[in-house]
């Protein structure tokens, strides 16, 4: 669950010092300082995925920075992504600089020296951050320097997987409710990074074997997810998007307990029931809902539906059938 802070109950004068000593305290001793103290304000939640930790933070303008005295001081020895929800900014680190924006993605490393910057105009950020531990990360050190503040768009290939799972995190995490399970999207955090950055650097073929395998899986996951509403969507089609054979298509997805046609189903009638559910979509046809989402007719989506929920579309949409929900 997300623990959530705010500094929305003290006193302005306060805000800023409260949260340079929860940034110091919760994720790495820095060097704080603000344009406007008295205009300050600042949120943050965190949730705990094992070794790996999801931070969610918004803030005003400030500007940090980690000299070789602060990394002394204390150093968790991890790496850090940002994925940028709002605002703009200039890090700087191991020789390198960049500027970004909602959007994009920039990677640090806590036990080098760094400087970060949302300037004044920019009024404030919101970012989500991933910690991991420096050893945690399956590429080599390197390798992960050369990206060291550099810009890194999330619009495409596994980086943009990466982010949209970050996003999902940030939404829908919260509703797991065992340590395992959060461990688990630990794991496919940090593999989907190692994937996204060696990408990002042409050396995949240097990632462990399983590591290429689980972030291959979920570019297709979330590939299936963008296309839904294609009838012509297959397993031929998904294999030409990702450049492998359709007995790959179908080895890769061996032992995850379904099959892809089995995952396009699944996909489809779970978006389906959605919009069903949903008030504003009362007066749209019940056909024009299975067909926006890919089935190729009423029948076989009233078939589909009620073999997966135990009722009929029709059904469902009654609103106190919904409410009591599929038995």
């Amino acid at each position: 669950m997300w623990s959530v802070v705010s500094s929305g109950g003290l006193p302005p004068r306060e805000r800023f010092e409260w949260f340079s000593d929860l940034l110091s305290r919760e994720v790495i001793p820095t060097a704080l300082s603000t344009p406007r103290p008295a205009d300050f304000e600042a949120e943050a939640a965190v949730l705990e995925l094992g070794d790996v930790r999801v931070a969610r933070f918004a803030f005003s303008s400030l500007r940090s920075r980690r000299t070789p005295a602060l990394i002394r001081q204390g150093d968790p020895e991890q790496y850090q992504l940002g994925l940028i929800r709002a605002g703009t900014a200039t890090f700087s680190q191991h020789r390198n600089d960049c500027g970004v924006a909602a959007g994009d993605l920039v990677f640090w490393d806590t036990s080098r020296p760094s400087d970060a910057e949302i300037p004044a105009h920019a009024r404030s950020m919101e970012l989500l951050m991933l910690q991991l531990p420096r050893h945690a990360l399956p590429l080599g050190e390197n390798h992960a320097d050369r990206l060291l503040a550099r810009r890194i768009p999330a619009d495409r290939g596994t980086t943009a997987v990466l982010a949209g799972f970050l996003r999902s995190l940030e939404a829908h995490a919260a509703q797991c409710a065992s340590r395992r399970e959060l461990e688990r999207l630990g794991s496919i955090a940090v593999d989907l990074l190692a994937a996204g950055l060696a990408q990002h650097l042409d050396v995949e073929e240097r990632l462990p074997a399983e590591v290429r395998r689980q972030a291959l899986l979920r570019r297709v996951h979330a590939f299936v997810d963008d296309h839904l509403g294609d009838p012509d969507l297959t397993p031929a089609t998904i294999a030409a998007g990702h450049n492998i054979s359709v007995r790959t298509l179908h080895q890769l997805f061996r032992g995850t307990g379904e099959t892809v046609h089995a995952r396009i189903r699944r996909r489809r009638l779970e978006r389906c029931r959605a919009d069903l559910g949903r008030a504003d979509l009362h007066g749209r046809p019940i056909a024009a809902i299975a067909a926006r989402w890919g089935f190729s007719g009423p029948a076989v989506f009233s078939r589909s539906f009620r073999e997966a929920y135990g009722m009929s579309p029709t059904e469902f949409r009654a609103p106190r059938t919904r409410e009591r929900g599929p038995e």
